[in-house]
């Protein structure tokens, strides 16, 4: 989940200390009490609070579209032996809980956000990888939370791309129809290429591997992107090129490749394949990680994490997890 402006790291593990108090069958009113209090102590409380909540609700919309046996499974991969019987919801207790969160909790936001996701014509769900073989014969790759739509007519080939990331290789058109990404911050056209393109929050980012791409912002500044060479834009602006990180796209191959990156960084990333809120304490954010780490298994790359740097899990709730050291 991207987490913008959120509040402090230490007020969301207070929050999500109380989410997991008070959904506890054995609550006691002064339980209640005092997380009231806290509550009304601060602004910020109130704002950790409701992102909590917002959390559980998308974890819950995650184990409806998995199904029973899905579901019970996303919670397995993140029990630990560390979750006592205050803190482990059960799924009883969890789905009465989150309906309640969602019938109290505004978030048209996202629900606008999923009912776009699921009309789009392909789509994969959080941690789920998909190719496709085009109508001409190129191929697509749809990385995870990933929406798009193909529309191939007698004059151009258009993959329209609403959310999330994907990789193309081109094929040559008999028909010598123009092949074009576009995106909320504008289009690109392939000029006999491999590229990826990721549609961010407030940007999109391409990066090419073969060939070129024309990018084209929606209020007209345009560049040519060469083989080795990636970049972002907005709609009005292209950010100077740089070079381009193969490992980028280590994910066809359902890998991520951390080279002497920061451990912030492989968990922003990591948290994109995974469900529920996944952080790391300020205190270890900057330890420098290597390796390749599978994105089927986030949790067991949490575990691969603990061995090789001093830092350890600690899960609040089954779908709130943050990286904290070791001591």
């Amino acid at each position: 989940m991207p987490q913008p402006d959120l509040p402090a790291h230490h007020i969301l593990q207070q929050a999500a200390q109380w989410f997991a108090t008070m959904l506890d069958e054995d609550v006691s009113q002064q339980d209640r009490d005092q997380w009231q209090a806290w509550l009304n102590a601060h602004p910020e409380h109130q704002r950790a609070w409701h992102y909590v909540e917002q959390v559980g609700q998308r974890f819950q919309q995650a184990q409806q579209q998995a199904g029973t046996t899905g579901a019970r499974q996303i919670i397995h991969d993140t029990r630990s032996s560390r979750i006592t019987r205050r803190t482990l919801l059960g799924s009883g207790l969890a789905s009465v809980a989150t309906w309640l969160i969602w019938s109290q909790t505004t978030l048209p936001g996202t629900a606008r956000q999923l009912a776009h996701t699921l009309s789009a014509d392909y789509r994969t769900a959080t941690g789920e990888q998909r190719q496709l073989t085009l109508s001409d014969g190129g191929q697509l790759w749809l990385n995870t939370a990933t929406a798009v739509d193909i529309s191939y007519t007698d004059t151009i080939r258009h993959i329209k791309l609403r959310d999330g990331e994907i990789l193309i290789e081109t094929a040559k058109d008999a028909l010598e129809r123009p092949f074009v990404v576009t995106t909320l911050q504008g289009s690109l056209r392939a000029l006999g290429t491999r590229f990826s393109v990721q549609q961010r929050d407030a940007n999109t980012q391409i990066s090419v591997y073969e060939g070129a791409v024309e990018i084209n912002a929606t209020t007209g500044q345009r560049l040519t992107l060469q083989a080795g060479e990636q970049t972002s834009f907005t709609a009005s602006a292209i950010a100077k090129p740089h070079k381009a990180q193969r490992s980028r796209v280590a994910w066809q191959q359902g890998l991520i490749v951390a080279d002497n990156i920061s451990l912030q960084e492989l968990v922003d990333e990591l948290s994109r394949y995974r469900h529920g809120y996944l952080a790391v304490d300020a205190s270890v954010a900057n330890l420098k990680v290597m390796g390749t780490y599978p994105i089927d298994k986030p949790d067991h790359t949490l575990t691969m994490l603990e061995d090789a740097l001093p830092i350890r899990t600690r899960r609040v709730l089954p779908w709130w997890v943050t990286l904290e050291p070791d001591h």
